[in-house]
């Protein structure tokens, strides 16, 4: 917290009347949860004060939660929710690896989104309208004509070149120095991480996941086979370095399954040195770490995080990624970097459907190519951070006293933790018949736990969203 004085003359210093008039318009509603606020120059121009001066404006407003500073992006106004603490790392007991149970509202979730009438909050997918559809359509056309046979053969394993080039360069963005040798052309992040457990896992193997962790995940492990190790997860920094470090001293593990990069459900952000930390930690045990990075795009941010596969020695690290979150889901275009495990995952995806489809693999190469990927993060990463805001406040306005909600700093889902007495299957019940979708906590273990919490997902807003949220606070007011 910082230490401010008055001036001798008792005088309210300038840089406390600024902080003032900011809180006052953020209190007025003129700057929303998730907007920019002005920027240090522009406001320094305004008030004609020194940009030091807004600094410790801004730095007073920051201690207030009022807003936060985002790298080399500026001020936004926080969410008006209390964050969700962190649980305790240390653990009194080692988790005992367990055997995946019924997954059926799993499946009902993904489902939903078949459904037209129903309002889609439950399902981690894209808004299509922030999409460039027309564009990659064009594309895709204009590449099948010119590729005519080509587009109509296999692109067999590892997939097409040009592509595999320009994710390859990409990869310089997140620290990966990659070739496109390196990289093999899957059927979205799904197929990528599928092909990396059955690479380096057997039936009635243990898998270490981060905890809450994503529902397909589970859904993996028990079409595979395979048990599962939960170890706590926390909003700010992902998996708990200290409690795997403890898992493993107990449990013969044989992978570890985790989103560094705004993970599913937390939205948590891993810092680099805890990246370091975790592929030093599992190098040290000879355990392959299959890193999913499917979200790191989405940062709030303008720079973009660093991924863990930047600091594997060994080959031991696994990048799975795909462009369904970001791009075009429907193209199912993703890809895998399989470190040592090269020609195994190259062998299982040539006998698990051959290939991934042509036509997408083209339009996706040309569209990585001519430069419009970029803008399109640059625009979609600002409607994001915006509506993730908006959800919060919405969800602070209409839940129950007590409720509080992740603050993730990249992607597009929230994680709702509500008070004990409420029950999220229930909730998930009555919303349904509302026509309203939500994934509830208890799909994101193994061991049905996080029985008040939901996911939601922010990607998209309008004033029906807001009223289905309100809805869901009722509901959920009226089971406590």
């Amino acid at each position: 917290m910082r230490v401010r004085n008055r001036n001798n003359s008792g005088k309210v210093p300038r840089y406390e009347e600024i902080a003032s008039r900011i809180a006052n318009l953020v209190s007025e509603g003129v700057f929303r949860p998730g907007e920019k606020v002005p920027s240090v120059r522009k406001l320094s121009r305004q008030m004609s004060v020194s940009t030091n001066t807004v600094i410790e404006a801004y730095g007073m407003l920051e201690d207030r939660r009022l807003i936060e500073a985002r790298p080399q992006s500026g001020y936004y106004v926080c969410p008006r929710l209390p964050a969700i603490p962190d649980p305790p790392d240390v653990m009194q007991t080692p988790p005992n690896p367990m055997s995946i149970g019924s997954s059926e509202i799993s499946l009902m979730i993904m489902r939903d989104t078949l459904r037209s009438d129903v309002v889609q909050l439950g399902a981690a997918v894209p808004n299509v309208q922030h999409l460039p559809v027309d564009k990659l359509n064009r594309i895709l056309t204009t590449e099948t004509r010119r590729f005519g046979h080509q587009s109509f053969s296999y692109m067999i394993s590892p997939g097409l070149e040009k592509l595999r080039f320009q994710i390859a360069k990409r990869a310089v963005d997140c620290g990966a120095t990659l070739s496109a040798g390196e990289l093999v052309i899957t059927s979205g992040c799904v197929e990528a991480v599928k092909l990396s457990l059955q690479a380096v896992c057997r039936p009635g193997d243990t898998i270490a996941v981060e905890s809450p962790v994503y529902f397909n995940f589970l859904l993996m492990a028990r079409e595979l086979g395979l048990r599962v190790l939960e170890i706590p997860s926390t909003p700010r920094e992902g998996i708990s370095i200290e409690a795997l470090r403890y898992a493993l001293e107990y449990n013969p593990v044989k992978a570890c399954l985790v989103i560094t990069n705004f993970t599913n459900p937390l939205g948590s952000l891993m810092p680099n040195e805890r990246k370091k930390e975790l592929v030093d930690l599992l190098a040290h045990h000879e355990i392959p770490l299959i890193e999913d990075d499917i979200y790191g795009d989405l940062s709030f941010a303008n720079e973009r995080p660093m991924v863990a596969k930047a600091y594997d020695k060994k080959g031991l690290v696994i990048l799975c990624s795909s462009v369904s979150k970001t791009l075009v889901p429907g193209y199912r275009i993703g890809w895998v970097a399989p470190g040592k495990f090269q020609q195994e995952i190259e062998q299982l995806k040539l006998m698990t459907n051959v290939a991934t489809a042509s036509p997408t693999q083209l339009a996706i190469a040309e569209f990585l190519a001519g430069g419009g990927y970029d803008r399109h993060l640059r625009a979609i990463r600002r409607i994001y951070a915006k509506q993730v805001a908006l959800m919060g406040e919405a969800i602070g306005k209409h839940f129950p006293e007590g409720t509080r909600v992740t603050r993730p700093a990249g992607g597009f889902v929230v994680w709702v933790e509500m008070p004990e007495r409420v029950n999220a299957l229930k909730l998930y019940e009555l919303a349904i018949r509302r026509r309203i979708t939500i994934a509830p906590g208890p799909i994101f273990s193994a061991s049905g736990k996080y029985r008040n919490n939901i996911r939601l997902n922010a990607a998209h807003w309008s004033e029906k969203i807001e009223q289905a949220v309100q809805t869901l606070g009722k509901l959920a007011e009226g089971l406590i």
